[in-house]
């Protein structure tokens, strides 16, 4: 139904989108997630032609989207969009917002189209609102009459970018039930999100964009569950990471704790686990001080928000050396403090490194 070959969109310098080819079919439903900023909305905005491409091709049914005799206007009546901001006519009442476009552009007669949009308000459960104003509708609401408005052009693929993104948390299950609905009718749908559970339960598949491509895609249970790669397996755990470098033993030690108390921070780490994880660097850093100048050693912290869990690891190359075998205190001090505050704690010579992992409790 969508065939999409080496799309590529610039704006200026800055590209944005780089080489995307995918094939979307009949009644598909494709969830695309991915962190902010790696062009989610702007694929949706090119499929449409909201967003002019720089390069490639878009087929529709067969039909090149690019091709300047092609009539861009039908293709849109066909392939509708749900935005993030509703994109309601606010000085329209519900019911005119979705009759405008079947009577203006289908040429419908006033009357059925009415009577087609009252039954698409009762399918998202709006019939009563049907005379009132965006300004009077909450904002589950106003996403819910966008949907309608959608389905009254009788679309054959609709395409949501984030259509919760900008509604209160007690307003996204509606919004979401309705799309739920609609793909249990074999409607072809592509959805921006970052809601995981959801596109875990609706998609046929998934999308993972990164740096403007689809970095990797899938069925909802190898994304969710076995990604195959790194960047992929980092954003469905949630795992944000802290790395530091250190040169020789003369390191700023004010320093990496500072940037560590940020990091923290910006996790929203209790302060005891801060305290708790500061202690453990102090310590690993102590057993590790016989190896500091012989090469870099480097310092990774990784949060994981889905497993609420945080891992240390120190790695260093050089001849096997395991620094949990060190007694810095001179009666094994070092050890038991480590040890009572960490979950999992090990050593590893692989690859001529020498690696030691440690979980917080």
């Amino acid at each position: 139904m969508i065939r999409v070959e080496h799309l590529s969109k610039k704006f200026g310098d800055l590209t944005v989108l780089r080489d995307i080819t995918t094939t979307i079919s009949k009644g598909e439903v494709i969830s695309i997630i991915g962190p902010s900023g790696t062009g989610k909305s702007t694929f949706l905005r090119c499929l449409n032609l909201l967003d002019q491409p720089s390069g490639g091709s878009i087929l529709i049914d067969g039909i090149d989207l690019l091709d300047r005799h092609t009539d861009v206007s039908a293709i849109r009546q066909k392939m509708t969009m749900v935005f993030q901001s509703f994109n309601l006519f606010s000085h329209l009442s519900v019911i005119e917002n979705l009759t405008i476009g079947p009577i203006r552009l289908r040429g419908l007669a006033r009357h059925a189209a009415e009577q087609h949009s009252l039954q698409l308000l009762r399918q998202v459960g709006l019939a009563e609102k049907a005379n009132a104003y965006p300004d009077e509708l909450s904002g589950g609401q106003k996403q819910r009459v966008a949907i309608a408005r959608c389905l009254a052009m009788e679309p054959e693929i609709i395409l949501f970018d984030e259509p919760t993104s900008a509604l209160d948390p007690t307003m996204v299950s509606e919004v979401l039930a309705v799309i739920r609905r609609l793909a249990k009718g074999g409607m072809t749908m592509l959805i921006v999100t970052h809601e995981m559970d959801f596109a875990r339960d609706v998609s046929s598949r998934v999308f993972y964009m990164d740096e403007g491509s689809i970095y990797e895609e899938g069925t909802p249970q190898q994304i969710f569950e076995q990604p195959q790669r790194e960047r992929t397996r980092a954003f469905i755990n949630r795992i944000r990471s802290f790395h530091y470098l250190i040169h020789g033993p003369d390191y700023d030690l004010y320093a990496m704790n500072a940037e560590i108390e940020t990091f923290c921070e910006r996790q929203i780490l209790p302060k005891n686990t801060r305290h708790n994880l500061l202690l453990l660097v102090e310590e690993l850093l102590l057993l590790h001080q016989p190896l500091l100048g012989k090469a870099p050693l480097e310092l990774q912290i990784a949060h994981s928000e889905k497993h609420d869990s945080l891992e240390l690891v120190f790695e260093q190359y050089g001849v096997p050396y395991n620094p949990l075998e060190q007694d810095v205190h001179g009666d094994d001090f070092g050890i038991r403090i480590i040890e009572g505050i960490t979950e999992a704690l090990n050593y590893q010579y692989l690859d001529h490194r020498n690696r030691v992992t440690a979980t917080l409790i």
